[in-house]
């Protein structure tokens, strides 16, 4: 088991930058793949970015790529999402997810992690 704590989010200009985190508590934390996800209001959850325990795999959605960087920390169990050129339409819930399985695993069906965290809001303005 494991509990997951974003934070970070808040409001923030178009073009600007934002670090969200995630603390995870209780089990190790090495072994877990993480992931981004976001949901915007009345859409569906969208997938964001995804990383391996080691950090040395990441995998991201085509509409964050080169913008968005997912990274970890193990010694904080923690895993950040660097935000930048940010856009009005990146306005949503942000949540975090861990899995045991592996990151190769996990890209089959990465809306199928086991566990997630209760999100952050970032606001975009245009």
């Amino acid at each position: 088991q494991v509990q997951l704590v974003e934070s970070g989010g808040g409001l923030v200009q178009a073009g600007g930058s934002l670090r969200l985190s995630c603390a995870a508590s209780g089990r190790t934390f090495s072994p877990y793949t993480m992931g981004w996800f976001r949901q915007a209001p009345g859409k569906e959850r969208e997938f964001v970015a995804v990383i391996s325990w080691s950090g040395g795999g990441t995998y991201y959605a085509d509409s964050v790529k080169g913008r968005f960087t997912i990274s970890r920390d193990n010694a904080k169990k923690t895993v950040y999402l660097q935000m930048n050129t940010l856009k009005p339409e990146d306005t949503a819930v942000y949540y975090c997810a861990a899995d045991l399985r592996p990151l190769g695993v996990v890209l089959e069906n990465y809306y199928g992690m086991d566990y997630w965290g209760k999100g952050t809001l970032v606001t975009v303005s245009s």
